[in-house]
């Protein structure tokens, strides 16, 4: 059963600044339905913590640059999930 669009974005919104978090985290076996819930976002969510499993961040260059003002670790193109990825739990 796919989450209600309000529980992504809440879930969205547990992520501190300096964390990400994967599409796949915020809907457990639904990872596109939680795109496309983004797609449709409205502009105060912090969707740019909001990253691919393997660390690449699919809005491009604003996107990085908003990772980067939160000090998010990135090591060349791609976010470091071991270092910023939260915990699924902490935001559920």
């Amino acid at each position: 059963m796919a989450l209600s669009t309000e529980t992504i974005y809440a879930r969205v919104r547990r992520v501190p600044a300096g964390y990400v978090t994967t599409y796949g985290d915020l809907s457990p076996g639904a990872a596109r339905h939680a795109g496309r819930a983004l797609a449709r976002a409205p502009r105060n969510l912090p969707w740019w913590r909001v990253v691919r499993s393997d660390g690449t961040w699919p809005k491009g260059s604003e996107q990085r640059a908003r990772l980067i003002a939160e000090d998010v670790p990135i090591r060349g193109r791609r976010v470091v999930m071991s270092e910023a990825r939260i915990p699924p739990e902490a935001i559920m």
